[in-house]
Formats: C-alpha cells, sequence, structure tokens
C-alpha cells in the first residue's frame, strides 16, 4: 500500500477512540459510525480526529477494526452486511473484540458471502498512547498479514498467521485470567469488609502479597466503569473454556461483575466498600 489507508474504527468508546488517535496522528483517514452514539462517544472522536461515516463509506475503507463491546460483535456484522455486499471493492474486516473461537467464526460465515477477507483479532493492553507499543493487536487467519501496513501507522500490530480463531482464543486466556483475577480479588474484599476484617486483610497482604495488592489497587477502581462490558465478555469465556466446574466458575464471574455494574450505576454500595479497602492501607508502610 503506497498511500495512507483508509481504516474504519467502530465504536469509539476508550479503546476504539484511542486506536483512532493513533492512526489518525500517523496520516490514516479514520472514520466511524457516530450518528446516534452518545455525546461521549462523538466527543472522544472528535478529540482522536474520527470523522462520522455511513455503513457505505465504512464498506468503502481499506480496513474495518470492529472494536466494540463483546455482546455486539455479530450484531456489529449484521448491519454491515448490505454495504459490504453492495461494496465493489472489499475492505478487510477485522474482529477485535474478546470473543471466544466459535463466536468468531460466526461472524466469519456471517460476512463471507460479502466478499470480504476476515481475519480474527485480539487486543491486548489498555487504550494505545502516543509512541507506547504496550498495546498490541493480535491477528490470526490466513488474512492476518494484511492488517501488517498498519505497523507502520501507530499500531503494534502482532501477526500470529495460523487460523481464524487463535487470536481469539489467546484473548480469551489473558482476559479470563487477568480479570477473573480482579473478580477474586474483589469477591474477597467485599467478604472481608463484610465480615469486619478489611484492615487486617489489607494489612496482611501488604506483608505477604504486595505485588497482588499493588495489582488489585490498580485494577479493582479502573474495573468499576469497564464492568458492564465484563459481562459478555465472561459470558464468551465461560462458552470458551467449555462445559465442567471451569465454565461454571467463569459464569459465576460474569454475575459478579452484572451485579457490579448494575451497584456504579446505582447506589454504588458495593463499590464504595471495594474502594474504601484501599485507603484503609495509606497509613501502612508497604514492605
Amino acid at each position: 500500500m503506497t498511500t495512507a489507508p483508509t481504516v474504519a474504527v467502530i465504536a469509539t468508546g476508550a479503546m476504539g477512540a484511542a486506536i483512532g488517535a493513533r492512526l489518525t496522528e500517523n496520516g490514516v483517514k479514520t472514520i466511524s459510525l457516530l450518528d446516534g452514539r452518545s455525546e461521549a462517544s462523538r466527543k472522544r472522536a472528535a478529540e482522536a480526529g474520527i470523522v462520522n461515516a455511513d455503513e457505505a463509506d465504512v464498506a468503502g475503507a481499506d480496513f474495518i477494526l470492529s472494536v466494540v463491546p463483546p455482546g455486539e460483535a455479530l450484531a456489529l456484522a449484521k448491519r454491515l452486511v448490505p454495504a459490504l455486499t453492495a461494496a465493489k471493492r472489499k475492505p478487510l474486516y477485522a474482529d477485535c473484540n474478546a470473543i471466544n473461537p466459535q463466536t468468531m467464526q460466526e461472524i466469519v460465515d456471517l460476512l463471507r458471502p460479502t466478499g470480504c477477507d476476515i481475519i480474527d483479532g485480539g487486543i491486548i493492553g489498555p487504550p494505545p498512547k502516543a509512541g507506547s507499543h504496550a498495546t498490541r493487536l493480535y491477528v490470526s487467519g490466513p488474512a492476518s498479514e494484511r492488517l501488517a501496513p498498519l505497523q507502520s501507522h501507530g499500531l503494534a500490530v502482532e501477526i500470529m498467521g495460523g487460523k481464524t480463531g487463535d487470536a481469539s482464543a489467546l484473548k480469551m486466556c489473558y482476559g479470563a485470567f487477568n480479570k477473573g483475577v480482579t473478580a477474586l480479588g474483589a469477591a474477597v474484599i467485599l467478604a472481608a469488609e463484610r465480615e469486619g476484617v478489611a484492615a487486617a486483610l489489607n494489612r496482611e497482604w501488604q506483608r505477604s502479597q504486595a505485588p497482588l495488592l499493588g495489582k488489585l489497587e490498580r485494577g479493582i477502581p479502573d474495573m468499576f466503569p469497564k464492568a458492564y462490558r465484563w459481562v459478555a465478555e465472561f459470558e464468551e469465556v465461560a462458552a470458551f473454556v467449555g462445559p465442567g466446574s471451569e465454565r461454571q466458575m467463569f459464569d459465576a464471574i460474569a454475575r459478579l461483575y452484572e451485579r457490579l455494574a448494575v451497584d456504579v450505576a446505582g447506589d454504588r454500595t458495593e463499590t464504595a466498600a471495594l474502594g474504601s479497602f484501599f485507603r484503609k492501607g495509606e497509613s501502612e508502610p508497604r514492605r
């Protein structure tokens, strides 16, 4: 590709907007479907230099990056089928969401009749910042090499090759562990708060589990506004790990995040208790 591509990034949540910003600052025309989006989404898009577009414009892009909550990945693909079918020059469609390989295959089966190449993607890391390669977009499948040009436009793209579903499987494994630890910590802290031993637990973690405490101190408050997104992600994880106790465990984590998401939108009783746990340790020096 001799000229800068046009990339459709859908949608403009924190991750999508940050990806769009990295592309825009590296010479890429970045577009998205902004009609009907929230004021916050539209503001993030404007700050990232992302331009409003319709479905036909999106289908005319060189690349489409689907970066939506996991529960919306299939719906977005369905929405774009008519425009992709009508497009004379087909874009590369990269699903970059936290979905399991089976859901990814459903998207492939849905979009393949449109004539598009579809690749499987999984994002590991926080919303990318300028000059940082801490966020990696893993891509897999027969056409995954086609996303390599975006390496020159601000994205850390990791080409896995292999089969469609490999990037999704990697994301499932990484996210299940990383966000599962956050859920485990939250559940234990809430129990400690109910039983009145939270301060003692905090002190003991400072003494014997300082790295874990540091991870939870960062991860749990950061989780509050994201809990609603993690419900569908852990439902995908539960389906990914298969039948048995593993599935029950990850489905239970989905239900915990569902409850915390309701709390965030409501009286914040549990999230306040979680936040207060870390303040209990502020006077205790870390060892």
